[in-house]
């Protein structure tokens, strides 16, 4: 009876620790299970990486409202007012600047977000050659025969970073082709000029062996000055980066890269590295020239291969001072080729030999593109223009029916005769000499250089001057 009174006077004074102790024999009994492992909330199996990282802060149900499709703007500390309407809320985009860098500086230092480049200083430079009447305000439609007063440009976005006007800059391009932790990108050279103006695009090293193409196209870029620049230039030193540092023409899986343009998604490995640049960079483009060299042990005079009967690649190869003209309609896959059909005017720039860098051939690429950019009112430059070259709507490669070593008689660039004797192929074993005859009147574009040959061999380029088809 003394028990019986103690629980009768516990019930009635602590209450909660009754209720405390009559909890778990309840959920034993609703389980049916004698089981004494606690129950633990699971989480959905769903749940991901990256359905953590963008999941919102847990709300209290004393603040939690309707959800919403709109995503509401971080507040400040302390902040509690009620989230705006839908129709509110502004997510302000975070830009992604490009660095404004001198491309001459060695390895430069990170710079803040560069301003944008305020256009009067450079107004008064060209309003010295284009003299105008003092306080006269500009009207809005120019007449036909006065000069146009340069544009402003706008920034342009690249590989996902903004390219402020008046500034140059690297950024960083990756066909996403290797090992995610070996992954390498390759860099982007972009000068976007103060005033509006063509988009010219420059790509070297499609074949990784092709070195005077990448450093035409370093020299040609390190020499602009972005606040003297009517448009931009972007250029891409090395495209084929595996292939340059193995010191060879082709991908790792020995295809070339030249021949897959403008690439597949979902191709195989020249097909997705071809599409990546292509969609990421070659469709900025305007006007593109794809510098390349002769192929293995075999030189060519610096010239343009174009396909003449485009009559907008044709006025294109006009603005190269001192550059021959060779007429090539192109092969499918070719950049120059895909690039035309996506109305890029666009030419193929050969200069000199592969694995070799070579100043003459180098200067002349470098001079035909100032003069290029000079014609199209991209850069103003005292610039003495050259005798045109010819344009040669014919070409064909002499073989040697014999093999042996190969000792050229004549020079790369030297007009000759038909039946005039280019060189001759000797016989080590016999000591037999066989001569090599031109087959047409013409000059000399691409040889090969001295070296082993076989039957076949095709030793001499000659490139045959025609007339302009309705001329």
């Amino acid at each position: 009876m003394l028990l019986r009174r103690l629980i009768r006077t516990t019930l009635r004074h602590f209450p909660m620790l009754a209720l405390a102790a009559a909890l778990p024999m309840v959920a034993m009994a609703s389980s049916g299970s004698s089981s004494s492992v606690p129950m633990v909330a699971q989480l959905a199996e769903d749940e991901n990486v990256e359905d953590v990282i963008r999941s919102e802060p847990r709300r209290s149900r004393a603040t939690e409202e309707p959800a919403t499709n709109s995503v509401p703007e971080p507040s400040a500390a302390g902040d509690q007012s009620p989230a705006p309407d839908a129709e509110q809320v502004v997510v302000p985009i975070a830009r992604k600047i490009a660095p404004n860098i001198d491309l001459k500086e060695i390895a430069p230092l990170p710079e803040p977000e560069p301003e944008e480049v305020p256009t009067s200083e450079f107004s008064e430079e060209v309003s010295l050659e284009q003299p105008s009447v003092a306080g006269e305000e500009a009207p809005s439609e120019p007449l036909v025969d006065e000069p146009e007063e340069p544009v402003p440009a706008e920034s342009f976005t690249l590989l996902g970073k903004e390219v402020l006007p008046g500034t140059s800059t690297r950024l960083a391009w990756s066909p996403q082709i290797q090992i995610a932790g070996l992954s390498q990108i390759t860099p982007v050279l972009v000068v976007n000029g103060v005033n509006t103006g063509p988009t010219l695009c420059l790509t070297g090293a499609i074949h990784g062996d092709e070195l005077n193409g990448i450093e035409i196209v370093r020299r040609a870029m390190y020499d602009l000055d972005p606040e003297k620049l009517s448009g931009r230039v972007i250029g891409v030193p090395i495209v084929n980066l595996t292939g340059f540092q193995q010191g060879s023409r082709y991908l790792p899986d020995r295809r070339d890269l030249n021949r897959y343009f403008p690439g597949r998604k979902e191709g195989n490995l020249a097909d997705r590295v071809a599409y990546s640049l292509f969609e990421n960079v070659i469709r900025h483009c305007d006007m593109l020239v794809d510098i390349h060299t002769g192929s293995l042990k075999r030189t060519n005079l610096p010239q343009l291969r174009a396909d003449m009967n485009n009559p907008d690649v044709a006025e294109f190869t006009r603005g190269f001072d001192r550059m021959a003209v060779v007429h090539s309609t192109g092969s499918l896959g070719m950049l120059r080729t895909s690039a035309v059909d996506a109305g890029i005017r666009a030419v193929t720039m050969e200069a000199g030999e592969s694995l070799r860098i070579q100043e003459h051939q180098i200067d002349a690429g470098v001079n035909s593109l100032n003069s290029l950019m000079e014609k199209h009112g991209m850069i103003s430059r005292m610039f003495v223009w050259g005798d045109p070259e010819p344009v040669y709507y014919d070409s064909t490669w002499v073989r040697a029916e014999h093999g042996g070593i190969l000792f050229s008689e004549i020079d790369l660039g030297a007009n000759v005769s038909e039946g005039e004797v280019l060189g001759y192929v000797a016989d080590p074993i016999t000591n037999e000499q066989h001569p090599i005859r031109s087959t047409s009147n013409g000059r000399i574009i691409g040889m090969a250089v001295d070296q082993v040959v076989m039957a076949g061999f095709a030793a001499y380029h000659i490139g045959t001057e025609a007339e302009v088809p309705g001329e």
